[in-house]
């Protein structure tokens, strides 16, 4: 049902996606469908429909659980089962896993297919794992994607470099989260990671890019207008602003917003040239409270700063990955690696030697 109300008279599907299809295969037992943003569209998690997941930090307030994916996460992360299943179209895997203290996965698109999947943008469509590990994310991302073992072969920390982007993922950040990321840079570092500033000012341009709702609002309103027009009033409301945003990009803005990804994509690839990808907090705020984000004048801020630092891979078409850089009872925070497309693998072993110093030094 994609998390609406609509979808639920829709006619039962006779058959698997096929990233299902090759888990079930492989074993795995699915165990039922967890909670979501309506259509995948938010960072922030909530859902009027069928309610609203809280993060498994501070239950008492009750704060966002991130989404798209958020019944994923929190699942994973309450121990009801070994993994999630989502689509990342903005960073709908990594929000949810940064503020639920688990580990997230979006590949590089064009892996894992989608066939099966509910589209939300087919430019910026990828279908990734939630679960507790690096290891556990890259055997999932394996056995949907068909074209690598599984096997991760950490990296001896000595040989990292990562660079360090000086525009849009460095700006206003909570404090509890700048300080876990300077704490994780300074661990990092101490056993042997080596990392430089990087410029990116072309990533400026991104705001005003997207101030319409960009690629992701344009190809979501080609998928949901016939539904708009005769269940409009059956969505969430606020997702419906954003589809519907859609309409106010017209087609040379809309091809210029793909020339200039394309140019940006070219760039990012020549960056990363010498790097073994790039490091950045995954969301710059902790989890807000669920009541402030309900409110409709907080919304919109709330659901950017989820997205800011995540969209830059989907952006870019990048592979990426977030995993915990605060210990388990702590306000949860993120880092997130990022590699050019393709290089899902090399990613995945680069990630395994900044997952086990964190863990170490959090333990």
């Amino acid at each position: 049902a994609a998390g609406s109300t609509i979808l639920r008279s829709s006619e039962p599907v006779t058959a698997d996606a096929t990233c299902v299809s090759r888990l079930r295969a492989a074993g795995f037992v699915f165990m039922g469908r967890t909670n979501m943003t309506e259509f995948a569209y938010s960072g922030v998690g909530v859902n009027p429909h069928y309610g609203t997941p809280k993060s498994v930090w501070d239950r008492a307030q009750g704060r966002i659980p991130g989404g798209s994916s958020s019944g994923a996460a929190v699942s994973v992360s309450d121990g009801m089962d070994y993994m999630g299943l989502g689509t990342d179209t903005g960073g709908s895997c990594r929000v949810p896993a940064a503020f639920n203290g688990i580990t997230g996965y979006k590949s590089s698109t064009g892996r894992v297919p989608r066939d099966g999947v509910f589209p939300l943008s087919d430019t910026l469509d990828t279908v990734g794992p939630l679960a507790n590990s690096v290891q556990c994310c890259s055997i999932i991302d394996a056995m949907m994607a068909g074209d690598r073992t599984g096997n991760v072969l950490a990296r001896d920390p000595a040989t990292l470099r990562f660079g360090i982007l000086q525009h849009v993922a460095m700006d206003t950040m909570d404090p509890e989260v700048a300080t876990a990321f300077d704490a994780a840079i300074k661990t990092l570092g101490k056993a042997g990671v080596v990392f430089s500033e990087v410029a990116f000012p072309d990533l400026t341009e991104l705001p005003a890019l997207n101030a319409k709702g960009g690629i992701s609002a344009a190809e979501a309103m080609n998928v949901h207008a016939e539904m708009l027009e005769r269940h409009g009033d059956e969505y969430h409301q606020m997702v419906r602003t954003r589809i519907l945003s859609g309409l106010n990009v017209t087609g040379p803005e809309l091809v210029e917003h793909y020339r200039r990804r394309k140019e940006m994509i070219s760039k990012f690839e020549r960056l990363c040239s010498g790097l073994d990808g790039f490091i950045l907090p995954t969301v710059p705020i902790l989890p807000p409270l669920i009541s402030e984000v309900e409110k409709d004048d907080r919304y919109g801020p709330l659901n950017f700063l989820c997205l800011r630092n995540t969209f830059l891979g989907n952006f870019l078409d990048s592979c990426a990955i977030s995993v915990p850089m605060t210990a388990r009872g702590e306000a949860p925070a993120g880092a997130m690696l990022m590699r050019r497309h393709g290089q899902d693998t090399e990613l995945f072993n680069a990630a395994a030697s900044v997952e086990t110093i964190l863990q170490k030094a959090l333990s």
